[in-house]
């Protein structure tokens, strides 16, 4: 079918700027889970118990994971098997452990009931890794097509997964200015409680005025994530990206919520680096380029 064929670019053939994205890709991904093993590692040894079990904290009882400093132990595995899995030793199983681990604490970390979004990409992108070595691991351009394909089709449909629950639960009157009021009032008690006061930015003082702005900045965000669905197809993807990072910079600065990873990994699978790097980039003549290039292929 031409929509798997477009999704997974079975039809083409390898080029060195595709694996050496690839590899720059898979780095990003293995800095932030890095960053937040560590970042929820000593966190979670403050808290004392579950109030909101999600994931397999339906199941175990993860408070196991806030005394004798567990969650740094787990903290150092998975950066031991997400290391592992980048430099491909014990490929195959690497990123699923580093996975399972990750997930583990996640839900150890947020048990407290509230729900982190902000890691969601990264977490989906491990999955990927996971997945495409385990399936395909001996096969670096099938599992290089396979990860960025179920990353593209997963994104998209999380967006416009995300805009059908909206319809759903509200109906065509979510994107009224009222509700983006609401919001705005709810999320200053947030900022009030963390620094001691709100002071509005120069957005939503124009929003709490004039309504209809409020609805505009709202039917935009629904439509881009409407729209996500856009993600699965090579020559609309740059397109929906833009409009999806307009959408989180509008949730800043509306809501004072950053979702800076969403940001930083749709500006990295949004668009065409691979071809960019091809056209651009001369491997032969650039030392550097074919040093980073070689070394990638030593650890793909």
């Amino acid at each position: 079918m031409n929509f798997w064929k477009n999704l997974f670019k079975t039809e083409k053939g390898p080029t060195k700027g595709e694996a050496l994205f690839f590899k720059l890709f898979e780095l990003f991904v293995v800095i932030f889970v890095l960053k937040y093993a560590w970042q929820w590692g000593p966190y979670i040894q403050q808290i004392g118990e579950v109030v909101l079990p999600l994931g397999i904290a339906q199941y175990i009882d993860v408070s196991f994971m806030f005394e004798h400093n567990i969650s740094l132990f787990s903290a150092a595995l998975i950066s031991l098997f997400t290391i592992m899995g980048f430099l491909r030793i014990f490929p195959k199983y690497s990123y699923l452990i580093a996975l399972g681990l990750f997930h583990l604490h996640y839900v150890s970390r947020f048990s407290l009931g509230e729900i982190s979004h902000g890691s969601n990409f990264i977490g989906m992108s491990l999955l990927a890794l996971g997945l495409g070595l385990f399936f395909f691991g001996d096969k670096p351009v099938q599992y290089r097509r396979f990860i960025m394909g179920f990353i593209f089709f997963f994104f998209g449909l999380g967006y416009t997964s995300a805009a059908v629950s909206k319809l759903i639960g509200t109906g065509l009157i979510w994107p009224s200015g009222e509700h983006l009021w609401l919001w705005i009032a709810e999320r200053s008690v947030d900022v009030a409680s963390a620094k001691g006061q709100f002071t509005p930015n120069m957005i939503q003082e124009w929003i709490m005025d004039y309504r209809f702005l409020g609805t505009l900045s709202l039917i935009f965000g629904l439509l881009a994530e409407f729209f996500g669905f856009l993600f699965w197809f090579e020559k609309t993807r740059p397109y929906i990206a833009t409009a999806l990072i307009m959408m989180h910079f509008g949730v800043y600065l509306t809501m004072s919520i950053m979702f800076d990873v969403y940001i930083y990994e749709l500006l990295i699978i949004g668009y065409p680096w691979a071809k960019l790097i091809d056209r651009y980039l001369n491997f032969e003549e650039n030392p550097f380029l074919r040093k980073t290039y070689r070394w990638s292929m030593k650890i793909s």
